[in-house]
C-alpha cells in the first residue's frame, strides 16, 4: 500500500534536523523550519486511505519513505506504532525517535533531514518538486 505527496522546495530548505524530516501544506518556510523538505504540499495525512492508516498502526509494520527530486532517491526506513492518528491536515513528519503526534508517519527511522543527499537538498533549495511516497509493509 502507498500514499504519494507531491511537494516543492523552498529557498529556506537547509534539511539540517538531525531527528525528523517533514513535509508540509503550508507554502512558505523560515530558516527556523529546518526539518521541512517540502512545503505547498498537495495532501497531509489526514487525506490518506483508511487502511493505509490501519496498516502503520502495527509495530511489526515496516514504512519506507521515498523522497523523490529530479530523477534522484533516497529510501528512509522506518516502522509503524499503534499510536499513529494520521490527524493532522497541515504536515507529515517522520522521526528516528519513537515520539507521536498527530503529524507523524513513521517512527524509529534510519534517517532525518540531515541525513539526506546533500543534492537532493541543494535542488529542493533552488525550489525543485518533490515526491513523497509512503509504503507500508
Amino acid at each position: 500500500m502507498d500514499e504519494v505527496i507531491r511537494a516543492h522546495g523552498h529557498e529556506n530548505v537547509t534539511a539540517r534536523h538531525e531527528s525528523t524530516f517533514e513535509v508540509t501544506t503550508d507554502d512558505w518556510l523560515t530558516p527556523a523550519g529546518d526539518c521541512i523538505v517540502g512545503v505547498d504540499a498537495n495532501r497531509a495525512p489526514a487525506d490518506f486511505d483508511a487502511a493505509f492508516v490501519e496498516a502503520c498502526r502495527d509495530e511489526s509494520a515496516r514504512i519506507v519513505a521515498i523522497v523523490e527530486v529530479d530523477g534522484r532517491a533516497q529510501r528512509v526506513v522506518g516502522r509503524g506504532h499503534p499510536d499513529l492518528t494520521f490527524d493532522s491536515s497541515r504536515s507529515a513528519v517522520g522521526r528516528t525517535s519513537d515520539y507521536v503526534d498527530d503529524r507523524t508517519v513513521l517512527v524509529g527511522a534510519d534517517a532525518a533531514a540531515a541525513d539526506l543527499d546533500r543534492e537532493l537538498i541543494a535542488a529542493l533549495a533552488d525550489g525543485a518538486d518533490l515526491t513523497l511516497t509512503l509504503a507500508v509493509e
